[in-house]
């Protein structure tokens, strides 16, 4: 019983200090990531990404790079994009984009995992735009493109957007700012269910699953020179163990810091980062869209493009001699968390104008439903929850009953 206690304290401190690590990180990409989505409006993004070129495509990548990392936003988004006329191509490389090329997501990984990913994570964003083209081109989209445009345009309704905005007057006025405030709450509002879980179960991972868990559900994870064999099946293992977790990309980067110090393979770690599009959530949402056959059909050029994109960024990294070495990796549980250092000033600092914000917002607007809608929303409320919960006995009661 004392020790399930004390692990149980490990695990809630290991969480809250992960989080406390991150804070400013989300908050510098919510800052720019809302800033961008006030003064760049989706009206502009629909009017130059129709026709399936090199031109559209890189314009729907440039716009997912400047847009929100919640996947559930960009979900909605690229079903307007693709319901307005945007290429099926442009289409899903905004949604590729805005889910792996965003600003806050880089931050995220290179407070947690290093700069080997980072670079994965931009190039890999590339890399599966570019495979994801090459296999609809290959595959002609099996002749559900249209069908799945009908069906979005049903679901979309009428929401055009009668004005659009002069930016550069906006970045100047009051108004634009308080829409920044509005929209900067609203992203905490997105991801703070898939965040809290996230962070939760990573807390949970690394203090109560041992490196035998890993090293038997990942092959050859842990071993300095896995052979291709290994590699590919721990990059398939990746995408799995993504579906089952279903939590988003922003969530999922602490659990892959704990894979990483576990040993698993720098592809099957990216593998793992890449697949927040293949979870079944997302799948759902695709089918409510598009219908099951353009949905499974999604999620199936994702998965190849990803498991792809995850081999040739592990064989490059190897054959420039630049793979991370998870050996000298400090377990996640072991690291010090909470000292006075850039960390805490920086915290202190988005909290202030987080303060700032949640309080412009609320005096204005309000703030909605905190609980979301569908299924899946209440879902993750309840997981939040219970997670808060599991949280404040760690921190509180743990330490009283542990003496």
């Amino acid at each position: 019983m004392d020790s399930f206690i004390s692990t149980w304290r490990e695990a809630a401190v290991t969480t809250a200090g992960l989080f406390w690590m991150a804070l400013w990180a989300f908050g510098l990409g919510y800052l720019i990531s809302s800033m961008i989505q006030v003064f760049v409006t989706r009206e502009r993004m629909k009017q130059t990404m129709g026709g399936e070129g090199a031109k559209p495509i890189a314009l729907g990548t440039f716009f997912g790079f400047i847009s929100s990392s919640c996947s559930f936003a960009a979900l909605a988004t690229t079903r307007s994009l693709f319901a307005k006329g945007a290429g099926f191509v442009a289409s899903l490389a905004f949604l590729l984009a805005s889910t792996n090329l965003v600003i806050e997501l880089g931050i995220i990984i290179a407070v947690f995992l290093g700069w080997q990913f980072v670079v994965g994570e931009y190039v890999g964003g590339i890399l599966l735009i570019l495979f994801t083209w090459m296999l609809v081109r290959l595959t002609g989209g099996f002749g559900l493109i249209d069908k799945a445009r009908e069906k979005a345009r049903e679901a979309e309704g009428s929401d055009e957007e009668s004005d659009v905005p002069n930016w550069k007057r906006l970045i100047r006025s009051r108004e634009g700012w308080r829409k920044v405030s509005h929209r900067y709450v609203m992203e905490w509002g997105m991801v703070w269910k898939d965040v809290t879980v996230g962070f939760t179960v990573a807390g949970i991972i690394a203090a109560f699953v041992p490196r035998a868990f890993f090293e038997t559900l990942f092959i050859g994870s842990g071993t300095d020179d896995p052979a291709f064999w290994q590699v590919l099946a721990q990059t398939i293992v990746g995408p799995l163990a993504a579906f089952f977790t279903f939590i988003g990309s922003m969530g999922n980067i602490p659990l892959a810091a704990v894979l990483f110090s576990n040993g698993v393979a720098f592809a099957g770690i990216m593998a793992f980062i890449f697949s927040d599009l293949v979870v079944l959530p997302v799948l759902r949402i695709q089918a409510k869209f598009y219908g099951w056959p353009m949905a499974l059909y999604i999620a199936g050029v994702f998965l190849a493009a990803l498991i792809g994109t995850a081999l040739v960024l592990h064989y490059a990294l190897s054959a420039m001699g630049l793979l991370p070495d998870p050996s000298g990796v400090q377990a996640v549980t072991d690291r010090e968390f909470f000292k006075v250092d850039y960390t805490l000033f920086l915290n202190l600092a988005f909290l202030a104008l987080s303060g700032v914000f949640v309080w412009w917002k609320g005096v204005t607007a309000g703030f909605g439903n905190p609980v979301g809608e569908g299924v899946t929303e209440k879902i993750l409320f309840v997981l939040a929850v219970i997670a808060y919960l599991w949280l404040a006995g760690g921190l509180l009661i743990a330490p009283m009953l542990g003496g």
